[in-house]
């Protein structure tokens, strides 16, 4: 048994404190919110962001960073990667060297344009730092159904205690040494599946699918290319499996997202009335601008970006995307 604490308590924070608490850990939830915290004490349950599901009675959640942390072993942050820096930058003062930090956040930041291991390498560098991230919807790992995903690390010996960690019957953990590869994968498809949203508020149908998966692998896959990553990181979990399961499943709130904005609803509305974060938003920002920064092409991104932050039409960007300059079909 190993002292894990969880960091956020959103549905994905909550799910994972779950699977960690039935597998035997000895838990510690940090939660932003100090009623969220007090109702999973209390009743076993995260009704503002994981409403529904009775939690493992081994989930100890607490507003207070320093109890959460005091004897970790390993500390997985499920953090919106808005805030992931600040946290992390609390957190380091209480952290041991050597402590394996599991990172399950997928994004970006829009200022910096880091990804969540480079935020890690400033905010909390005495932690190893392994990310998380495959097709894993919250309330299906908690349901227990089969699930796989892939931890990425440059140490291999913390790819292996995290296997150990979270692997069941129902959750499978693959390793990949291919960092920055997992990340981008685990980021750029939450912008993908805020188009495959708008696709199907549009009332488009399958050929539209079909081009928006290809095509938006092949931009995540030159966008990686570009940083480093190895290209067939892009045909396994982190990327074609992520992409494939946020573009379809109703389960996506990025996808979800899409079809408010295919309807009419601006970003800001969106906002006003959703607790939760659709992380693809400011993925979307971020790649454009990274893209831009290195001379790679991503044009659904950009259009992307354009409907949330510039107020385009829907319609029109699909139809900027039809009408560009014909080319020869490339991968990578």
């Amino acid at each position: 048994m190993s002292r894990v604490t969880v960091l956020g308590a959103g549905s994905w924070g909550t799910a994972l404190a779950d699977l960690l608490a039935r597998k035997g850990h000895d838990v510690r939830l940090w939660s932003y919110e100090p009623e969220v915290a007090d109702a999973i004490n209390a009743r076993h349950e995260n009704p503002i962001y994981f409403a529904g599901a009775s939690l493992h009675p081994g989930v100890v959640a607490s507003h207070d960073l320093a109890a959460c942390l005091a004897g970790a072993e390993a500390i997985c942050s499920a953090a919106p990667s808005h805030v992931t820096r600040t946290v992390w930058r609390e957190a380091a003062l209480l952290v041991a060297p050597g402590t394996l930090l599991v990172c399950a956040t997928k994004g970006m930041e829009t200022d910096t344009l880091d990804f969540m291991n480079q935020i890690a390498a400033e905010a909390i560098p005495q932690a190893v730092f392994v990310a998380l991230s495959g097709p894993s919807f919250a309330t299906e790992v908690y349901q227990q159904q089969p699930t796989a995903i892939v931890a990425a690390s440059a140490n291999e010996a913390a790819l292996v205690q995290v296997q150990q960690l979270f692997s069941t019957a129902t959750f499978r953990v693959y390793s990949n040494a291919d960092v920055i590869g997992v990340e981008i994968g685990g980021a750029l498809k939450n912008t993908m599946a805020i188009a495959a949203g708008i696709l199907e508020g549009l009332g488009l149908s399958h050929n539209p699918r079909a081009a928006l998966l290809t095509r938006g692998l092949a931009e995540m896959s030159r966008l990686g290319v570009a940083l480093g990553a190895h290209g067939e990181t892009f045909a396994g979990l982190a990327g074609m499996g992520d992409l494939i399961l946020t573009c379809t499943g109703e389960l996506s709130r990025n996808r979800q997202l899409g079809v408010e904005l295919a309807h009419g609803t601006t970003l800001a509305e969106h906002r006003a009335t959703h607790r939760t974060v659709a992380e693809g938003v400011n993925t979307a920002l971020a790649a454009s601008r990274l893209a831009e920064h290195h001379g790679v092409e991503m044009p659904i991104t950009r259009q992307v970006a354009a409907i949330l932050f510039e107020g385009a039409a829907p319609r029109d960007c699909i139809q900027t995307l039809m009408e560009r300059t014909l080319k020869a079909e490339r991968w990578g």
